[in-house]
């Protein structure tokens, strides 16, 4: 079973730590007599990245900490740790490391280096592949061209998998980018050359190979987790705007044959069905439409862990990378890009891109390198991996975690990826600790026994780790 998701709004891509941070610190004033300062920090370490988008008041809000907060102690934070990593709810199959990124020490490193399952923590180095190899301002284009025959037209999927069937709006990250805006504009170029009939055709040559993962759980697409993946579909393939909602089982066909009772709409009658062929590659362009940047689909697939869109970003470094845009060559080609960063993915195995498969093995080292080179200032292009991490008891997959009276120090103050799998429960990411300072970390369990028991014993790591001055 994947990740349990549950989307509450789209942010504007930038704004969310301030909407966070400001969010949380509200809510923890009617439950504390001071409001925790430390809400304030995680927003102003996140700043420090260059490139960070934050609107101009918050340079006054959040300020920068001037001063070095003081280094937790490794043993002193080891023991409050060590009885709650060794607890029966994680099983013996458990792998930790803390790391402080401002001084390259390891504070906890237990078999830190043993690659567990991943879960879908593995989206992390999905993510930082992509940002790195792709760019965080790409754009991926869904366009229509002209066909080789005369009167026909060609829909091409460039990776866009969050496309609309309306209009495309700016203020989206599923939805930047809608049918109906290309829709209009290729009617509007057809009717000025005097076309008022077109066959369609379907160039979906993008991404090669099977669309499902050898390695998934038959029951993955039935129940909704994720969409065949194509490079083009509308909302992830669903059927409806539920998060779990049924998927086409040929989600480009589908969004094919959508555009083209659209393109009646606007006047454009498509005769016959929709066939497939490949486009020519200097064919001309008649409609174009560009998805949310790579940044914000990164950010979008981290905070509700989306497979379909982790999925297509793992295709996308393969294809950027000269390889064939595959399940076989998506984890070489993610795991190439993030050993250029300098991410330890020795011994690493991907089977896919985003954490569904239980083959995948990752070691918490590499988890914890790659969160601290996200908030290292020589690494600006993986900010959106910081900004993406699903905050405690406000967003994404941890909407729901750490809003227990026990937990109410960590909320808003750790940021993490979760990964849950039958059998297997991880989290990764950051936290500020009792003194102000950013640390990281990554847990992983994958011989838990009970879902429930096991996320809440890692909840109980975090929730120490914020809690911990450790000196």
């Amino acid at each position: 079973m994947s990740d349990v998701t549950k989307r509450i709004i789209v942010c504007l891509a930038g704004v969310l730590a301030v909407v966070v941070a400001v969010g949380v610190a509200l809510s923890l004033t009617v439950l504390r007599p001071e409001p925790d300062a430390r809400i304030v920090r995680t927003a102003a370490l996140v700043s420090r990245v260059p490139g960070a988008v934050l609107p101009t008041p918050a340079a006054e809000v959040f300020p920068v900490p001037e001063s070095d907060p003081p280094k937790p102690s490794g043993p002193v934070l080891t023991s409050a740790l060590r009885p709650l990593i060794t607890a029966a709810a994680l099983g013996r199959s458990v792998s930790v490391d803390v790391l402080d990124p401002r001084t390259g020490q390891h504070l906890l490193a237990q078999a830190q280096t043993t690659p567990r399952t991943p879960a879908s923590t593995t989206k992390l180095l999905t993510s930082a592949a992509a940002l790195t190899a792709l760019g965080p301002q790409t754009r991926l284009a869904t366009t229509v061209v002209a066909g080789a025959s005369p009167g026909q037209v060609v829909l091409v999927g460039g990776g866009d998998v969050l496309l609309a069937r309306g209009n495309s709006d700016p203020s989206l990250v599923s939805g930047r980018a809608g049918l109906t805006t290309l829709a209009r504009q290729t009617a509007a170029a057809l009717t000025g050359q005097g076309v008022t009939t077109v066959s369609l055709a379907l160039d979906d040559t993008l991404f090669s190979g099977p669309v499902r993962a050898p390695s998934w759980d038959r029951t993955d697409v039935s129940e909704g987790f994720v969409a065949p993946i194509q490079p083009l579909e509308i909302n992830a393939g669903r059927s409806g705007p539920a998060d779990y909602a049924s998927r086409a089982n040929d989600p480009a066909l589908a969004a094919a044959q959508v555009f083209a009772r659209l393109l009646g709409r606007q006047g454009i009658h498509v005769s016959g069905a929709v066939r497939r062929e490949k486009a020519a590659p200097a064919a001309k362009v008649l409609g174009r439409v560009d998805s949310a940047p790579i940044s914000e689909l990164v950010e979008y697939a981290l905070t509700y862990s989306d497979n379909t869109v982790a999925e297509t970003l793992g295709r996308l470094v393969a294809a950027k990378s000269g390889r064939p845009a595959s399940f076989a060559e998506v984890g070489p080609a993610v795991l190439a890009q993030d050993r250029q960063l300098g991410i330890p993915v020795t011994g690493a195995v991907l089977a896919d891109g985003s954490g569904l498969s239980d083959s995948n093995k990752v070691s918490p080292l590499a988890l914890t390198q790659l969160l601290a080179l996200a908030t290292d200032v020589n690494h600006p292009q993986l900010r959106a991996i910081l900004t993406g991490l699903p905050v405690a008891a406000v967003s994404g997959t941890l909407l729901n975690r750490f809003s227990g009276p026990h937990e109410r120090v960590a909320a808003g103050v750790v940021r993490a990826k979760t990964g849950t799998l039958t059998g297997v429960d991880a989290l990764a990411g950051t936290v500020v600790d009792a003194d102000g300072r950013l640390l990281v970390f990554a847990a992983m369990a994958d011989r838990t026994k009970a879902a429930t028991p096991a996320r809440e014993a890692l909840d109980k790591v975090a929730t120490t780790l914020a809690a911990c001055g450790c000196r």
